[in-house]
């Protein structure tokens, strides 16, 4: 692949141009580069790119709960009537959960061999606390709750999945089925859950960790396989909706190839929405016991068992799955995710106005360019940190302001390829599919490399930051020693005075757009421009 071959002379500083300071204080190094350096419009294009597209998004936002607040005067009026009968559930809610987590705590008493099915007696105790779950219930206004359907057999389907729409999904199936879940890791310290989901012989898991998922894949498998332990029950979505629609499955519970019956559940309601979304847990319990009674439907589907022919993919087993389960709630499924939520309670945290604007349905994304969800929330925090506006917008000089750049040909060229609506400003979803498809791009880690070897004038292995002063001079025109100094402390990662290549690789992950002031080094001195492919051709 070729670089752009408008770019002319590289005009790399030599190293006895470079301003001299032993202590790598900040000097004066602004200096006037008198050349008709020209950019493509492009500023990626030396790594190979030709551009992006952002994906299209649903206008739904699936996390939104759409009555956080009382609305009307006769949800106001039910309230207060409803607020002594909420004492009295308030005292059946509390006796229930202590009956409960006593006979949880008999029935896990001395019980040490968790890799063996819970023994029968222990089982009987906990009839206990599954009753117990049926009267928490019935105080948060569950009094009939309507079934369609029944459970398959355990031995046709050993595997169930539903939509998760409230805290009250995992009660009712706790009650009605007491099967074994996949949990997050941090549930185990929660009070009293913790202790209940331990009796369900809970499999844990660590979302961040690949051994942590192929761990509990793994005994998913192992559990599936055997009789001797209760049917396993996941919510493949991983964190709850407003049930308005689906959002993308993670493929843990298609991976061992199980024939699954699908559940959904529904919260039919006029005034009071019941989904978990983007509500605290002590408004929306407040709420439930303050309404005469909680509409709930739970719906068995028909087994749906992988294809011969497509047994291996989990993929497609868990699209088929979805579709099932979308056409039985008349919704579309979307490719929100886990992360999508991270990102919506992040922006909120941080006090913006409309945190729905930076839902960018990261399941595509993540699809499209292999990013982490790490990846995707640190440069959430990037973008955060360049005081988007109440539309989510974020201006020129933020942008500048937060990757420490000075206005100039390069960095308004920069700002224009990550605004691919034309409009001025860029949206997270701009910035995040920008930099993810310049960190994409199959020469940007010997971009990195190159960058830093052309960089390091005297060959010490650091670059210090007279060095990382010359070595920008050709791309930005002009720069002073409060801007060679702010760079400079973006690259200096461990604040040890010089940049490693660790230090130097490590920033421009993080900061992929970055990588367009390097360009220059990928043109040979005094060249042609038609003979600037040499030093790209020898990265290849």
């Amino acid at each position: 692949m070729e670089p752009a071959n408008d770019l002319k002379s590289p005009l790399l500083v030599s190293s006895s141009q470079v301003p001299s300071d032993s202590n790598h204080q900040p000097v004066e190094c602004s200096i006037s580069i008198n050349s008709n350096f020209d950019f493509d419009e492009n500023p990626y294009a030396f790594i190979g790119s030709n551009g992006f597209e952002v994906p299209g998004s649903t206008t739904l936002d699936p996390f939104r709960n759409h009555t956080p607040k009382i609305q009307g005067v006769y949800e106001l009026i039910k309230v207060i009537v409803c607020v002594p009968i909420a004492l009295i559930r308030l005292l059946l809610f509390g006796l229930c959960l202590a009956i409960g987590y006593v006979a949880t705590k008999t029935a896990l008493y001395g019980w040490k061999d968790k890799q063996n099915p819970m023994p029968k007696w222990r089982c009987r105790v906990m009839w206990i606390t599954r009753l117990c779950c049926r009267g928490i219930l019935f105080s948060f206004g569950y009094h009939w709750i309507n079934r369609k359907g029944k459970p398959a057999p355990r031995e046709i389907a050993p595997i169930l999945v539903s939509n998760h729409v409230s805290y009250i999904d995992p009660i009712f199936f706790f009650f009605e089925l007491f099967p074994t879940i996949v949990a997050s890791e941090s549930h185990d310290s929660m009070p009293f859950v913790g202790t209940i989901i331990r009796a369900m012989q809970v499999i844990y898991v660590n979302r961040f960790s690949h051994q942590s998922r192929k761990h509990a894949v793994n005994e998913i498998k192992r559990k599936a396989s055997s009789d001797r332990f209760p049917r396993l029950l996941l919510f493949p979505e991983g964190t709850t909706t407003n049930g308005r629609l689906l959002i993308s499955f993670q493929h843990g519970a298609f991976i061992p190839g199980y024939p699954i019956q699908p559940v959904v559940v529904r919260y039919p309601h006029v005034h009071f929405d019941q989904s978990w979304g983007h509500i605290s847990l002590a408004t929306l319990m407040f709420r439930m016991f303050t309404q005469f009674h909680n509409f709930m439907e739970v719906e068995y589907l028909p087994v749906v068992s992988p294809s011969e022919d497509h047994k291996e993919s989990a993929i497609r087993f868990a699209e088929k799955t979805g579709r099932a389960m979308a056409r039985a709630l008349n919704v579309v499924q979307t490719s929100h995710s886990f992360v999508d939520y991270m990102i919506l309670s992040k922006a909120a945290d941080s006090g913006q106005e409309n945190p729905s604007h930076f839902v960018v349905e990261m399941a595509k994304i993540q699809q499209l360019f292999h990013l982490s969800s790490s990846d995707a929330l640190d440069f959430l925090d990037k973008f955060l940190a360049m005081n988007p506006d109440s539309s989510g917008n974020v201006r020129f000089q933020d942008f500048l302001r937060v990757l420490r750049l000075k206005p100039c040909t390069l960095s308004q060229k920069m700002f224009e390829f990550i605004d691919v609506g034309k409009n001025g400003n860029i949206t997270f979803k701009e910035f995040l599919v920008g930099s993810a498809h310049v960190l994409n791009q199959p020469l940007f880690r010997q971009a990195c490399e190159v960058a830093f070897s052309e960089s390091d004038l005297d060959e010490d292995d650091h670059i210090s930051m007279q060095e990382l002063g010359a070595s920008l001079m050709p791309a930005m025109e002009t720069l002073s020693s409060d801007e060679v100094y702010g760079l400079f402390g973006l690259f200096d990662g461990d604040g040890d005075g010089r940049i490693s290549k660790g230090d130097f690789v490590n920033c421009l992950r993080m900061n992929p757009l970055l990588i367009a002031l390097f360009s220059s080094h990928f043109l040979h001195k005094d060249s042609e421009p038609d003979a600037s492919a040499g030093l790209l051709e020898e990265m290849v």
